[in-house]
């Protein structure tokens, strides 16, 4: 029989999406004291209003890849009146590519979604391996 990750493409956007909910959930499994992240300097560099978090420190980051999942997940998305704000002057610079080919404008987002997925995962696995640094655990 074949594993779940089998029945995927490598490139599968659903498997992207596994792996990182997978990720998330590893991580949530080894950090048991999450507040030991707290004050501890975050060594990349992430867009911290996009995200309206503070991610400065370690435990920014952890939160905030919780809540992505959790989104990912259930597949709500909320949009505040800032964020609303910000996603109209957004569509605006868009409207040019928006009249293009369907299938173009979907290719196009379906890279970005994968691309950003990958990310979000290593991002995931970092942090994981960070935790266990301050704690002085080995993988």
């Amino acid at each position: 029989m074949q594993s779940a990750e089998a029945k995927f493409n490598k490139n599968s956007l659903l498997l992207a999406l596994r792996r990182y909910s997978s990720a998330v959930s590893d991580m949530e499994q080894t950090i048991l004291l999450p507040s030991l992240l707290r004050d501890v300097p975050s060594d990349e560099v992430w867009d911290c209003d996009a995200a309206e978090e503070s991610c400065s420190d370690l435990y920014g980051n952890y939160v905030m890849l919780k809540a992505i999942r959790n989104t990912v997940e259930s597949g709500l998305v909320h949009l505040d009146d800032h964020k609303a704000k910000n996603n109209t002057v957004f569509n605006k610079n868009l409207e040019p590519f928006l009249d293009t080919d369907p299938e173009a404008l979907f290719r196009f987002h379906l890279k970005g979604l994968f691309s950003v997925m990958t990310d979000l995962t290593k991002k995931t696995q970092s942090l994981t391996e960070k935790y266990m640094g301050i704690i002085g655990g080995s993988n």
